[in-house]
């Protein structure tokens, strides 16, 4: 139940931070509307957005991030779940080192310059 409400709010607020992406502004539109080809008085004025989208979009962002954390806390602890290691065997033999090559059998016309 608890990871259900959990997983809810969780998506709840991936797609409030997505929406509120999307609705903000770059910092390339300010200077369109600094030399009167936009319209600076929105919906909640000039400045007003800016602070209100942004600090919405941080709170969601650390809802989602706590939820994340929570929900990887949630599927750790779950009942019957094995860690990785519980399935190793520990008795199984070591991967051998790769051995050197042999040497080459040496030919009777040698490639050795003589000195």
């Amino acid at each position: 139940m608890v990871e259900t409400l959990v997983w809810l709010l969780h998506v709840g607020a991936a797609i409030g931070i997505i929406g509120l992406v999307l609705i903000q502004h770059g910092k390339g539109a300010d200077m369109g509307a600094a030399f009167g080809s936009g319209s600076a008085g929105g919906l909640f004025g000039a400045s007003g957005a800016a602070n209100f989208l942004s600090r919405s979009t941080a709170v969601l962002a650390a809802v989602f991030f706590s939820t994340s954390l929570l929900l990887t806390w949630y599927s750790g602890h779950k009942a019957g779940a094995a860690s990785v290691m519980q399935h190793a065997d520990l008795n199984a033999p070591a991967v051998p080192a790769p051995q050197a090559p042999a040497p080459a059998a040496p030919d009777s016309k040698s490639s050795e310059i003589p000195k």
